[in-house]
């Protein structure tokens, strides 16, 4: 049977480490005259320890390529959203473009969105650790494997709700209302999880489709 943990060719390192140089350039021009400090240094905490977790285990366990896409850009969206704050990064031409859809539960008109399509794509997670656990076949289904994705991301996205309240509470100001990005929504934590689960199914389909056929 054909590993699926062989490590890639050293010509297939070309990717991720082109994504790694994209995310440095962007993490530098974002660390500069960020909003608020203090809320950028809270922001990026959760995305600089994953690149170095991946840039420090890369001679041990490589993903593919699809993975190391699908986390960079998840990651430079929370970057651009660590400089700004959620609540303030540009984004008129995609909520004016979401209200066209009327997805007003998840997407209200009058607030920015972008915090909104961040959570959808933490789910983008779900890929890299149903692969991971696959190939290195702690799990042998690939259907079991995918909805492992899911639930660890599920959790995730509540115990990162979970830090944002007590960072907001303990904060408290400006700085607090900013990591926490509520903006005025009461459900806004339970709706961030909803789109953490929903990204993270189409993380899990997407990896049981292209995995299947490996």
């Amino acid at each position: 049977m054909k590993s699926h943990n062989k490590p890639m060719k050293r010509s297939d390192n070309f990717v991720p480490l082109l994504l790694l140089v994209l995310y440095i350039i962007l993490f530098t021009r974002c660390a500069i005259n960020p909003f608020d400090r203090s809320v950028w240094v809270v922001e990026n905490i959760p995305v600089v320890i994953p690149v170095l977790l991946l840039v420090f285990t890369y001679n041990k366990f490589q993903f593919s390529n699809i993975s190391y896409f699908l986390m960079w850009f998840f990651i430079s969206l929370h970057t651009i959203g660590g400089h700004y704050t959620f609540e303030l990064v540009p984004f008129d031409f995609f909520n004016d473009l979401l209200a066209i859809f009327n997805f007003d539960f998840l997407f209200p008109t009058g607030r920015n969105n972008f915090d909104r399509v961040g959570h959808f794509f933490v789910g983008v997670f779900a890929y890299p650790l149903a692969e991971f656990t696959y190939r290195k076949k702690y799990i042998t289904n690939l259907f079991t494997a995918a909805l492992f994705g899911v639930f660890a991301l599920g959790f995730w996205g509540a115990l990162y709700e979970a830090i944002e309240m007590i960072y907001a509470i303990k904060e408290g100001g400006a700085s607090g209302a900013a990591f926490l990005g509520s903006q005025g929504d009461v459900w806004d934590a339970q709706k961030d999880m909803l789109l953490d689960i929903y990204g993270a199914l189409a993380a899990a389909v997407f990896f049981f489709f292209v995995w299947r056929k490996k």
